[in-house]
């Protein structure tokens, strides 16, 4: 830096090297002036709102699903004990199956609905419960014909469940 006047025409000024006063105490350093720009401008556009509806749609179509099947359950089990020797008490009593397809229904949209390896891990975890589900129960029918009690078939449902739960856990675990 010189202590001269700055000339009017840039050419004409004596250029002084960056190293000629690097540590001296007689020449005063200060921070550069902050320039104040605008903020720039917002591009990215608004989220779309959605309604809960549509971001919900699968569940509360489960939910309501799940709802008509045990409104009609209820309803089934109530008037087949009111009317226990009805002609019509098998048709009332298969009535629940329809909420119920409805359900399977819209599970299965559902698992279609996911990507490559959601499938891939549901497909999996429902192989390992069918599988293992198939084996439980062809066990055990040789252990009721060497003694042990009998059991309902409403208990297979459960089973298999619990195991495809156990399934989707420890197959998400695999591929994380």
């Amino acid at each position: 830096m010189t202590e001269q006047d700055p000339s009017p025409n840039p050419t004409e000024a004596p250029v002084d090297p960056l190293f000629t006063h690097p540590a001296s105490p007689f020449v005063r350093t200060e921070a550069p002036v902050p320039v104040a720009y605008q903020s720039p401008p917002n591009t990215a556009p608004n989220p779309a709102i959605y309604s809960t509806w549509i971001t919900y749609r699968t569940q509360i179509e489960f939910g309501l699903a799940v709802l008509a099947y045990l409104m009609v359950l209820v309803g089934s089990v109530t008037v087949l004990q009111a009317n226990r020797g009805a002609d019509w008490r098998y048709y009332v009593a298969v009535l629940p199956v329809a909420p119920a397809a409805f359900v399977i229904w819209l599970f299965v949209r559902a698992i279609s609905r996911l990507d490559e390896l959601q499938r891939r891990i549901q497909m999996e975890a429902f192989a390992f419960s069918l599988g293992t589900t198939a084996l439980v129960t062809f066990g055990y029918g040789f252990l009721e014909g060497a003694g042990m009690p009998h059991l309902s078939w409403t208990y297979v449902f459960p089973l298999m469940a619990v195991l495809w739960g156990v399934g989707v856990a420890v197959f998400r675990w695999r591929y994380r």
